[in-house]
């Protein structure tokens, strides 16, 4: 019996003909039911007897392959609807084979019944459908990239209500991991940039089932990459960070109830049910992936968002301590930015850092002032230096490290470090003598030694804070008035930084243009008359015009 295809209607559109779709193989006594199931299928599914491909575009499913024979976008567009449409209908139909799914050849040759070859049949289409799919994710239309994923996502979610699985127990959790597992490995990309297409995957991150397993697939396509290349490329590096970076915990344990692939019943058995096991999965994320060695410019990305986004959700905040000492030791902005995550461990978390004042001490130098850090890292030095536990060489040192420093430092800096230097002072009353030392003796040259790395060997204590008495000759007036308060009694409150933190050479040019200034002062009450004044004056008895 010769089976019958949809066929599609008006001029310009292709149709699926029985070349796109090969006839499955017939069972020697179940010939006409097999085949007349899978044509009345079709014809339900595509839609009442038809299905409609814009232009050229064809459809084809041969030997496990989904390929789409038109390369323009409005085609492959048309097709992964068009596919959209058929796999979806019957995953929520049941008509797809459900356990492990045997390998096609054995079942379409044996003595099998016609509706299990049908089944099996359809679900390695569905199988080759999904991969070409993931392909697609590396499209170079960005439109083409969003349907794809789309699709995937839709097949994510009918697969999880009408599993391919069968459950181990009763009340098993069956969760579309493989298919899932690609999605991500696809936006996982090494060769192209999917920053943009993370971007779309975000949505789907809101909900606590996805955001779960995008943790564990995460972790295990970092771990899968890194191990099968030498050299991982910077593409995938900048697109795993982006997707590690949009997975947020919320702050509080709070109930996990937003689930994209909706259960029937929750049950507290499943690990996707407690938040602890959302946290432990984080933690395992994050660890996989910084365990590696990143790229620099990478690594200043993770540590601005360390403090933040990454330590308040581990389970186990000490874990990063290797990473943040690593971090730390490198130097430079890598260093400052290490600062913040350290600063955690070690007033929450009882880090104990041997020689952690001694490295902050050694990141004081000249750049400090212009880098891009520089408000973030007076913040912390200020939250380090405020412990009134700490020795008068050690503050001191700091103090006059930043006086000399300030000799060079341009004037928007200076409004913010000699407020800082004075609040040193005011909390230390024992280095006050570095501004009063009465009954010192005279000093013929400074002590201090700004080479010194070891601040408890700088010998500051026994200096003096003459840069501060040269910078109240500065040119900037405000500079010059900010210089002048160590000549003030030092027992008056502390002076907050913060306003002055993110203060810019533009802000201070701007402000100084909207000061109003003084009125005229009248130099010669009585008004001149002609070029040598009035007559009585001594320059018109002297002199005429000729």
């Amino acid at each position: 019996m010769q089976t019958h295809y949809p066929e599609a209607a008006g001029a310009g559109c292709a149709s699926l003909r029985p070349a796109d779709f090969p006839a499955p193989p017939r069972a020697p006594k179940a010939r006409h039911r097999f085949t007349s199931s899978w044509s009345s299928a079709l014809r339900n599914v595509l839609g009442r007897g038809q299905i409609h491909l814009q232009g050229s575009s064809l459809l084809s499913v041969r030997g496990g392959l989904l390929r789409v024979k038109s390369e323009g976008q409005e085609e492959i567009q048309d097709a992964v609807r068009a596919c959209s449409r058929l796999f979806g209908a019957l995953l929520e139909r049941g008509e797809l084979f459900v356990g492990q799914l045997p390998p096609e050849e054995t079942v379409l040759a044996g003595s099998q019944g016609a509706t299990r070859k049908y089944k099996v049949w359809m679900r390695h289409r569905y199988q080759s459908c999904c991969n070409r799919l993931v392909e697609l994710l590396a499209h170079s239309s960005f439109q083409v990239q969003e349907l794809a994923l789309s699709t995937l996502m839709k097949f994510v979610q009918l697969e999880g209500m009408h599993p391919l699985e069968k459950p181990k127990w009763e009340g098993n959790y069956l969760f579309p991991r493989q298919l899932f597992k690609s999605v991500v490995g696809g936006l996982l990309s090494q060769e192209e940039d999917h920053s943009l297409l993370l971007s779309q995957f975000r949505e789907y991150l809101e909900h606590d089932d996805i955001r779960y397993h995008t943790m564990q697939a995460a972790a295990d396509t970092v771990a899968r990459v890194t191990s099968g290349h030498p050299e991982v490329p910077l593409a995938f590096w900048d697109n795993a960070f982006t997707l590690l970076a949009a997975v947020s915990l919320p702050r509080q344990d709070c109930s996990v109830s937003s689930f994209y692939v909706k259960p029937a019943q929750l049950s507290d058995k499943w690990k996707v049910t407690h938040p602890k096991e959302h946290r432990k999965a984080f933690q395992l994320m994050w660890l996989g992936f910084l365990k590696h060695k990143l790229p620099l410019s990478l690594c200043k990305k993770v540590l601005v968002i360390m403090h933040d986004s990454i330590l308040p959700h581990l389970a186990q905040p000490s874990l990063m301590i290797d990473f943040l000492t690593r971090a730390y030791d490198i130097g430079g902005a890598v260093s400052l930015l290490a600062l913040n995550g350290l600063f955690i461990l070690i007033h929450k978390h009882n880090l104990e850092y041997p020689d952690f004042y001694r490295k902050l001490y050694g990141l004081l130098d000249p750049s400090i002032f212009h880098v891009k850090y520089r408000a973030r890292f007076f913040h912390l030095a200020d939250l380090f230096l405020s412990s009134s536990h700490l020795p008068a060489y050690l503050v001191a040192a700091f103090a006059k490290r930043l006086s000399r420093l300030a000799l060079t430092a341009p004037p928007e800096a200076l409004l913010m470090v000699l407020p800082f230097i004075c609040n040193l002072l005011r909390r230390h009353p024992a280095c006050r003598v570095l501004v009063h030392r009465p009954g010192g003796p005279e000093l013929d040259a400074d002590p201090y030694d700004p080479g010194e790395e070891d601040p408890a060997k700088s010998r500051a204590l026994e200096s003096s804070l003459w840069e501060l008495q040269a910078l109240q000759r500065h040119y900037h007036p405000e500079v010059s008035k900010a210089a002048s308060v160590i000549n003030q009694l030092l027992c008056l409150p502390e002076v907050s930084i913060a306003p002055l933190l993110e203060l810019t050479a533009f802000e201070m040019f701007e402000r100084d243009l909207k000061k109003k200034g003084p009125e005229a002062v009248p130099l010669e009450f009585i008004p001149a008359r002609g070029l040598l004044g009035r007559r009585d004056d001594l320059c018109a008895q002297c002199f005429t015009l000729s």
